[in-house]
């Protein structure tokens, strides 16, 4: 069965490492999404809490434009890696304090991809120390 690794980091903390050793992935950059880090209400929650997903919901275009693209792209790999055995994939979601952005698309890429292939998919927020699976 095919394993999908998404992380969610920081990009001041260096790029996540690839457990498997296969090499390869995507790594989406979030900086150039709307930050809720730029303000104080935002400081002490992260991309899995109510008010910084209220605060892109804000944003509808600029987010599910990035998401629909995101989408797009893993799908076709998802599709190929279950259609040639392959064992693992990794997703990254970078942004400048691996808390809010990074989080939030991680988050939401990760029910996407449970929704709609049978996959295996582990959540690592490497800056929150947690790591699930769904």
């Amino acid at each position: 069965m095919l394993t999908v690794e998404i992380t969610s980091f920081s990009f001041k903390k260096g790029y996540p490492e690839d457990t498997s050793g296969n090499g390869g992935g995507f790594v989406f950059d979030c900086r150039a999404l709307p930050n809720p880090g730029r303000y104080k209400e935002y400081a002490t929650v992260n991309g899995t809490q109510q008010p910084v997903i209220e605060f892109f919901t804000k944003y509808p275009a600029e987010c599910e434009d990035f998401l629909s693209n995101i989408y797009s792209l893993t799908s076709q790999s998802i599709k190929k890696y279950i259609e040639r055995d392959f064992t693992h994939l990794m997703i990254n979601f970078g942004c400048t304090g691996g808390q809010h952005r990074s989080v939030y698309f991680a988050e939401k890429t990760a029910e996407y991809i449970k929704q709609n292939f049978p996959v295996k998919v582990v959540v690592r927020h490497r800056e929150q120390n947690i790591v699930k699976e769904l």
